[in-house]
């Protein structure tokens, strides 16, 4: 990569100054991956990126029966989706919350 390559990234990473956060794109994918890998219908799953009021938020769409592989044994594959997912969102430099939507 060019320096110019690595200045552009690292911009856009970073907040800009009317105060809106940078979008967590790695969070994004991994969380997709992650989801597509644990259900049996790959196709519906689906990530919204929604602006929270201090940070933003990813809801994860599942088919109705793929919910309880997302959620787990007592919310434990959750759990651990979140925190996979929260680690990427700091390689984007942004904090997020995600929450799985029925």
């Amino acid at each position: 990569m060019s320096e110019e390559d690595l200045a552009s990234e690292d911009s856009a990473n970073q907040q800009d100054p009317a105060g809106s956060s940078a979008r967590p794109v790695q969070a994004t994918a991994v969380l997709e991956h992650i989801a597509r890998s644990l259900v049996e219908t790959p196709d519906s799953v689906r990530v919204e990126v929604v602006d929270g009021p201090s940070h933003p938020r990813l809801n994860l769409y599942v088919a109705q029966g793929d919910m309880g592989r997302i959620i787990g044994k007592r919310g434990r594959m959750a759990s651990a989706i979140r925190i996979v997912t929260r680690a990427a969102a700091a390689r984007d430099g942004v904090e997020i919350d995600v929450e799985f939507v029925d």
